[in-house]
């Protein structure tokens, strides 16, 4: 079995691409950071200097791979478009798009990929948390394409998970102590009264790329969070 990774470098990604070489897949992940990458190595099969916000770096990247089983979208343009949307430049909104929605429709274009394609949104998509307007629109992008993807791309499955707040680099914009305060309170918030790991979402992942009468859906992993 053959499974890509694309933002497998770290975060959900590389623990990803991680249980599934554990599980004896052949996985190529892509990144765009060399250290990241040269430390993938130990775990993966490849791992592919890639950017996955560039047309022709990821058009040439699957041509080199030809057909494969299953496609994971795992990366983000991180916390762009944060903030109250009065305040917020549009720019910024414009390139939070572009950095996630646009490349991962792109990857779906070009992916020769035979089996299950799973891609990472987010809780913010059916959240109302005040400052994630931006969030909530891009995801709410990916999830709302996941099922006529599903139906178009059959017999491949499209799936998508939509992770709450989890313990990666994705954070580090914020101090390490602000982020900890941040995480704690959260914590208490969700029904689970923890935050998420890398690990949770990586195993809903490893579900739905092994789950062969699961498409279409989009399973959301956050403790509870847009539940409560």
């Amino acid at each position: 079995m053959r499974v890509v990774v694309m933002g497998g470098t770290s975060g959900i990604g590389l623990e990803t691409a991680r249980r599934q070489a554990a599980a004896g897949a052949e996985v190529i992940v892509t990144g765009r950071d060399p250290e990241r990458l040269a430390a993938a190595k130990d775990v993966v099969a490849a791992a592919e200097q890639v950017d996955g916000t560039v047309e022709a770096e990821v058009s040439a990247f699957f041509e080199r791979v030809g057909e494969f089983d299953h496609l994971v979208l795992a990366f983000s343009p991180g916390a762009l478009g944060l903030g109250p949307v009065k305040s917020v430049e549009l720019a910024q909104i414009r390139a939070a798009f572009e950095g996630k929605l646009f490349p991962y429709l792109q990857a779906v274009q070009q992916a020769r990929v035979t089996g299950s394609i799973t891609m990472v949104s987010a809780a913010s998509a059916r959240a109302n948390v005040p400052g994630t307007v931006t969030f909530a629109a891009v995801n709410g992008a990916i999830d709302r394409i996941v099922s006529p993807l599903a139906a178009e791309l059959a017999p491949v499955r499209v799936n998508a998970v939509a992770p709450g707040a989890v313990d990666t680099n994705w954070w580090s914009f914020l101090p390490e102590e602000q982020r900890t305060a941040q995480f704690a309170a959260a914590a208490e918030t969700v029904p689970a009264k923890r935050i998420g790991h890398a690990e949770d979402i990586a195993e809903a992942i490893g579900y739905l790329i092994g789950a062969t009468y699961v498409t279409g859906k989009v399973l959301v992993v956050d403790g509870g969070f847009t539940a409560a």
